[in-house]
């Protein structure tokens, strides 16, 4: 009996053994199951709160970064042009150079009319007037006293006219009104100036043949490539200009693919002045793309402001004129933006400041006569006035 009741103890100690341990799991688990939610409460406020405003703020302030960085992926680069080599030396003469090129000499050269939109450029267009000057016909200028961003301004040729006296007897000066529409596409207000500019031009006496040079203010073709395609015969209908392109000054040397100049035989009825690729055909090393090249840091924030890609000033402090000193003296972007290519191998071959170029060799030649007065835009004078 008693040894039946031991036997029937070590069962119930067993059995009570085996219970504990059995809610002592269950506890264990019940403890798990109430944490798993609470750790997943927290990662989804971590999420919320930290993951998700930094991915916002990264793409605001850096989301033109990364599509410009991954532009090759969405969008094939434009067709190549066809290159033409370009001969020149002033030693050899024109008919020779004429035949060079494949072309034949004219017995008299074609008048030329070199036609620009004007916003307040007054130094680079005194070195492009004196570039072209032994070579152009006419001078077409249209100044409007809106910029393309529909802000007013002064017409600064009108007010400064008198340092362009050389020129007048073969001025076509006009004016526009801007239409000052809020919220517009600045390409619109661009596009409206460039039709009132050919209007300018047929009223300036072009001709069929005559050649028309089409191009912004700070695209100054060379005074030989010009003089080469009036005195050359069987030169094509439309030709683009390859120019050296420079940012701020003739000191930071960008590539040589600026190509939107373009030269044209007039053709009435059909040619019509615009700034966008129009042939497959360009004319190597043809000049000088001198962008952002101003003297005064305050044309620096009015062009800013004023031409159609404003949409690239998307901070305030992008205006302030001694970070503006800082980014023209090291070469770098006054929009903190990755190059525009259309490959890796070239936006990474262009990643960070522009190198410094000290060859001040083949610029214009009334830069050069006057670096007293142009001295900011050679090699080694990055500082500017705060006129």
């Amino acid at each position: 009996m008693l040894e039946a009741l031991d036997y029937d103890s070590k069962k119930s100690d067993d059995a009570s053994d085996e219970y504990c341990t059995q809610v002592s799991r269950a506890i264990r688990t019940m403890s798990k199951l109430r944490c798993a939610p609470r750790d997943s409460n927290f990662g989804a406020v971590v999420l919320l709160f930290l993951v998700v405003p930094t991915f916002v703020v990264g793409i605001y302030l850096h989301g033109q970064k990364i599509t410009y960085f991954l532009r090759p992926l969405w969008e094939s680069p434009p067709r190549p042009f066809k290159d033409i080599p370009h001969y020149y030396d002033e030693n050899v003469s024109m008919e020779n150079l004429c035949k060079l090129h494949g072309w034949g000499v004219r017995d008299v050269p074609r008048r030329v009319f070199d036609a620009v939109l004007f916003s307040n450029e007054l130094d680079i267009l005194a070195i492009r007037w004196h570039e072209l000057y032994p070579y152009v016909s006419e001078f077409v200028l249209l100044e409007s006293n809106s910029t393309f961003t529909g802000l007013q301004k002064p017409f600064f040729f009108a007010e400064n006219r008198g340092q362009f006296e050389f020129v007048e007897p073969r001025l076509n000066y006009g004016t526009v009104g801007g239409r000052f529409v809020k919220g517009e596409n600045p390409f619109v207000e661009e596009s409206y100036q460039r039709v009132a500019l050919d209007h300018l031009i047929r009223a300036s006496g072009i001709g069929d043949d005559d050649l028309l040079i089409m191009s912004d203010v700070d695209e100054i073709p060379s005074g030989h490539t010009i003089n080469l395609l009036r005195w050359c015969d069987d030169i094509p209908e439309k030709l683009h200009l390859r120019l050296r392109n420079y940012l701020y000054s003739f000191e930071f040397l960008l590539d040589n693919k600026s190509w939107r100049a373009s030269v044209h035989r007039y053709r009435a009825g059909k040619t019509r002045y615009a700034h966008y690729r129009q042939t497959d055909d360009i004319l190597s090393d043809s000049g000088w793309h001198c962008s952002f090249c101003f003297r005064y840091i305050s044309e620096f924030v009015f062009k800013m402001k004023a031409y159609s890609h404003v949409d690239r000033v998307r901070f305030a402090y992008y205006l302030n004129p001694s970070r503006i000193q800082d980014v023209i003296c090291r070469g770098a972007d006054l929009y903190d933006m990755l190059p525009e290519e259309y490959t890796f191998k070239e936006i990474v071959g262009k990643l960070g400041p522009i190198p410094h170029t000290y060859s001040a060799v083949h610029l214009p030649a009334y830069l050069l006569q006057n670096f007293d007065k142009y001295k900011y835009l050679l090699p080694g004078n990055c500082k500017r006035e705060h006129g």
